[in-house]
């Protein structure tokens, strides 16, 4: 499975992933995130590279269930893949930690939406952070039973992946603190209406 996500025979781009019918499969597995360009801050040296292209982040669907005998999650490969390319950072911590470090560069900013409870980058800051996305990240995926088994897995291979927060033991502070510096600008602004999505026209499509 590792050997699978280190040397994919293929890399897929948002347009594909996007696209009606997708790529993507329908069922559960594990997935790792390439980068053609390393985002600010973030520190590519000893990370794994495949061609031109640096792994900067691993991540499962669906999630282990609880233990409070609740329904686990029926989310798949397709629907968390589509969330990271055209959701919003409420429903995708890979693009709530892109879009803090990406934020100066690109011109926009976390915010409270809704209740006050959700943060999201609102548009045009979604927007951008898909076409950044669409442009610079690829991804391939492992189709596997109880991924949450697989993704302890890699994480305590030894591989460096600086964009994982949960369970790293490679975790840089640093990037943490960017998320939570982000988050407490965020609680000082007014709430805002819109929540950064759905947009009329994903990439791709």
């Amino acid at each position: 499975m590792i050997e699978a996500l280190l040397r994919p025979m293929r890399l897929y781009r948002a347009m594909e992933v996007l696209a009606r019918p997708p790529a993507v499969p329908r069922s559960a597995g594990i997935y790792a995130w390439y980068f053609n360009e390393v985002p600010p801050l973030v520190d590519p040296r000893n990370c794994h590279r495949h061609d031109d292209k640096v792994l900067l982040y691993v991540g499962i669907s669906p999630k282990a269930g609880p233990n409070n005998g609740r329904r686990p999650s029926r989310s798949t490969l397709r629907r968390r893949l589509r969330t990271h390319y055209a959701g919003n950072a409420a429903g995708s911590t890979l693009r709530l930690t892109l879009g803090c470090l990406l934020a100066t560069d690109l011109g926009f900013r976390l915010r409270r939406v809704g209740s006050g409870r959700r943060y999201t980058f609102t548009n045009p800051g979604e927007q951008l952070l898909d076409r950044w996305m669409a442009d610079h990240a690829l991804v391939t995926w492992v189709e596997i039973d109880r991924p949450w088994e697989a993704e302890a897995t890699v994480l305590s291979s030894g591989l460096r992946l600086p964009l994982n927060l949960a369970g790293n033991p490679t975790l840089d502070m640093g990037l943490s603190e960017i998320r939570c510096a982000a988050r407490r600008h965020a609680d000082l602004l007014e709430i805002v209406v819109d929540n950064g999505g759905p947009r009329r026209k994903p990439v791709g499509s």
